[in-house]
C-alpha cells in the first residue's frame, strides 16, 4: 500500500527552505487564530445547557430524552453554521489565494470576530441561524489561510508538524473555553460569552495586520516549483477545470467529506451526550471535556509529526503520510463502544470519555496529515482553493451527519457510533485508490505520479 519511490525523488520533493525561526512565530500566530476559531464556534455548545428556553422549544418539567423540538431546533442551527461553513469555504478559498494570505487571512477573522459578537443580540431560533450563518462564513477562511501559510514558510517534511501544532488551537480551544465560559456566563449571562471571544478576534486581527508577513515570507521551495507543472499559476474558471481533472482534488475532498463529520459531532454534540447520559452539568463536565482535549492535543503532534519522522528515516511523501493515516484510522474503531460504556456504567462517564479521547486524537492526527496532502500535491498558488473546496465537502458532510445525529442518537446511538468509528478506514481506502501514489515529479520523471496526473 506505502510503495517506495526513488531516493532521488524523495530527495526533490523535500527540498528543504532556508531555514528561519520566524516560520514558528508564523506558525504561532496560525494557532491562535485556530483557537480563537474553535473558541468562536464552541461557545454554543458549551452554553447549551443555559438555552434549555421557551423560544429554543424546550419544555420545562420534561425529560431531556423527550424534547424533541429542542433538539430539532438546536440541531437546525448547528446545520446552518454547517452549510454556511461549506459554502463560505468555495468563495473564501479562492479568494485567499487571490488576495494572499496575509489580507485573506485579516479579512476572514474580521468577518467571524464581528458574527461571533452579534450573537450577544440574538432573541430568537431564527436569529441564532442567522447569527450562525454569518459565523460560518467568516470562519470558513481560517484552514485554507493558514494551510497556505505552512506551504509558504515549511518544506514538505515538516508540513504536518506544522499543521499538527497550529490544528492543536482546535483543542487549546477546550482548555480555555469551558474555563472562562462559564464563569463569563455565571457572572454576566450566556450573551457576554460571545462578546468575549468576538473581542479576542478583534485582538488577533490587530496584532496579524502588525507582522510583517509578507516582507519576510520564504520563496519557493524546490517543491512547490516543480508543483507548478501539475497546476499552472491561473485562477477562475481555469483553475477550477484544472482542479476538477485532478484525483487528488477528490481524494482530498472525499476524506474531509467523510471524517470532518465526527469532529463536527465531538464539537457540538459532546457536552450534551455527556448531560444527557450521564446528568453533568456544564461545571461537572470540565473535566471530562478537558481530558478529551488534552489528550487529542498529543494526537494532533504525535500524528503531525509521525509522516515527517518516517520521511526523514528515508521513506517517501506517499509512505509517510499514509502510513500517519493508516494508524490513526485503526485508533478510531474503539469509539463504537461508547454507547456500551454507557450500559456497563451508567453513572460513571470516565469509561465513555476514555475512548471519546482517544478517538478524537486519532482525529487530530489524522486531520493533520490529511490537510498537508494538498501541499504534497498542489502548488503554494491552488492550496487554498484545493483546502477550500475539501473544507466545503467537509461542511457539507457535517452538516448531513449531524441531521442523522439529531434524529438518531437517542434512539439508535449504536448506528452514529459505528457509523463514526469506520469512517476514517473507509477514507483511506478510498484516498489510496484515487492516490496510489502522492509525491511531486522529479525532472524526467516518466512514471505516474499523483501530483500531475489529470485524468482525460
Amino acid at each position: 500500500m506505502f510503495s517506495e519511490a526513488t531516493e532521488s525523488h524523495s530527495r526533490e520533493f523535500t527540498a528543504p527552505p532556508s531555514e528561519s525561526k520566524m516560520r514558528w512565530f508564523v506558525c504561532f500566530l496560525l494557532f491562535l487564530a485556530t483557537t480563537i476559531n474553535y473558541m468562536d464556534r464552541s461557545v454554543l455548545s458549551l452554553i447549551e445547557p443555559l438555552l434549555h428556553l421557551p423560544f429554543m422549544g424546550w419544555i420545562p418539567g420534561v425529560s431531556a430524552t423527550y424534547q424533541d423540538g429542542y433538539h430539532l431546533n438546536y440541531g437546525h442551527i448547528v446545520e446552518c453554521f454547517q452549510i454556511a461553513y461549506a459554502v463560505g469555504f468555495l468563495v473564501a478559498a479562492p479568494l485567499i489565494d487571490r488576495l494572499g494570505t496575509k489580507i485573506g487571512y485579516a479579512v476572514a477573522i474580521g468577518l467571524w470576530a464581528a458574527a461571533s459578537l452579534s450573537h450577544s443580540l440574538v432573541h430568537s431560533v431564527l436569529g441564532f441561524c442567522i447569527a450562525r450563518i454569518c459565523l460560518g462564513l467568516g470562519e470558513s477562511g481560517n484552514f485554507p489561510a493558514a494551510i497556505k501559510a505552512t506551504s509558504e514558510w515549511f518544506a514538505s517534511e515538516d508540513r504536518a508538524l506544522a499543521v499538527g501544532v497550529f490544528n492543536s488551537g482546535a483543542n487549546a480551544a477546550f482548555f480555555i473555553a469551558p474555563a472562562i465560559i462559564p464563569l463569563v456566563t455565571m457572572r454576566f449571562g450566556w450573551r457576554a460569552a460571545f462578546l468575549c471571544t468576538g473581542t479576542m478576534g478583534i485582538a488577533w486581527l490587530g496584532l496579524w495586520l502588525l507582522f510583517p508577513y509578507n516582507r519576510l515570507r520564504r520563496g519557493l521551495t524546490t517543491t512547490q516549483s516543480d508543483l507548478k507543472r501539475v497546476v499552472p499559476d491561473v485562477s477562475g474558471k481555469a483553475l477550477y477545470g484544472i482542479l476538477l481533472r485532478n484525483r487528488g482534488l477528490y481524494a482530498f475532498s472525499i476524506a474531509k467529506g467523510l471524517t470532518d463529520p465526527v469532529w463536527w459531532f465531538y464539537l457540538f454534540y459532546l457536552p450534551m451526550y455527556l448531560n444527557d447520559n450521564y446528568g453533568l452539568s456544564l461545571a461537572q463536565a470540565y473535566w471530562p471535556i478537558v481530558i478529551v482535549y488534552a489528550v487529542s492535543s498529543v494526537g494532533s503532534f504525535f500524528g503531525g509529526g509521525l509522516s515527517g519522522l518516517r520521511m526523514k528515516r528515508g521513506h517517501t511523501v506517499n509512505s509517510g503520510r499514509k502510513f500517519a493515516m493508516l494508524v490513526t484510522s485503526l485508533c478510531v474503531l474503539p469509539l463504537m463502544l461508547v454507547p456500551h460504556m454507557h450500559q456497563l456504567s451508567p453513572h460513571n462517564a470516565w469509561p465513555a470519555v476514555g475512548l471519546f479521547a482517544l478517538a478524537a486524537a486519532a482525529h487530530q492526527g489524522w486531520s493533520a496529515t490529511l490537510f498537508t496532502t494538498p501541499t504534497d500535491m498542489f502548488p503554494s498558488t491552488s492550496v487554498s482553493t484545493v483546502v477550500g473546496i475539501g473544507g466545503a465537502a467537509g461542511s457539507l458532510g457535517g452538516a448531513v451527519f449531524t441531521a442523522l445525529v439529531s434524529h438518531l442518537l437517542s434512539p439508535h446511538p449504536l448506528v452514529i457510533f459505528a457509523l463514526a468509528s469506520f469512517a476514517y478506514v473507509v477514507s483511506l481506502i478510498i484516498f489510496h485508490l484515487l492516490v496510489p501514489r502522492i509525491g511531486a515529479p522529479s525532472i524526467g520523471d516518466k512514471a505516474p505520479y499523483f501530483g500531475a496526473e489529470v485524468d482525460g
